[in-house]
């Protein structure tokens, strides 16, 4: 079972870390907590999303399966850790892209798909009427596929763009003396 902490012990404790004076194992031994990772945890979700990143989210959050598909394509892609992506794309936790990522591989996109939680007992619609459900034609398919090529490309740029203003190199180049 975790340990529940409170939102102003995790303040503290990030704060304590941005003013320099103790490093995060030094802050993880002296709050008695079990490990270093909780306390970078906390600071990258401070960086990230303020204080309301420390507090603990009662709803869950739902993402669309071509959101889920676009995170781990441009996770593939880049290289990027875990953390990197989840902060590119204001997921407040990386091992949900992990997890995505399992799913994938083991069950492929229709198990990104899969509904959480237990089916209704009655279907909401008791009117199953067959051959009610519209069929997409191929020019909407092919338009949804360029919209979200579209939308990965410009994701792709903003981070390559981050990169280059850090300083840093793009991973999947070839570093050839």
């Amino acid at each position: 079972m975790s340990k529940k902490y409170s939102v102003d012990l995790k303040l503290k404790i990030v704060q304590e870390y941005l003013q320099g004076t103790m490093g995060a194992r030094v802050l993880a031994k002296k709050y008695d907590l079990s490990s270093k990772s909780l306390v970078t945890k906390w600071i990258n979700q401070y960086k990230q999303f303020g204080e309301a990143g420390l507090r603990h989210q009662i709803t869950k959050q739902h993402y669309p399966l071509n959101f889920k598909l676009d995170v781990l394509r441009f996770k593939q892609d880049t290289g990027a850790s875990y953390k990197e992506t989840a902060n590119l794309f204001n997921i407040k936790e990386p091992s949900i892209i992990a997890n995505w990522k399992r799913t994938y591989l083991t069950e492929g996109a229709k198990g990104l798909n899969k509904p959480q939680g237990r089916p209704p007992k009655m279907p909401k619609n008791s009117k199953n009427v067959k051959g009610s459900n519209k069929k997409s034609t191929p020019k909407t398919d092919e338009l949804s596929l360029l919209k979200q090529e579209n939308e990965y490309l410009r994701l792709e740029l903003a981070y390559l763009k981050k990169l280059r203003a850090l300083g840093l190199k793009d991973p999947r180049a070839n570093n050839k003396p």
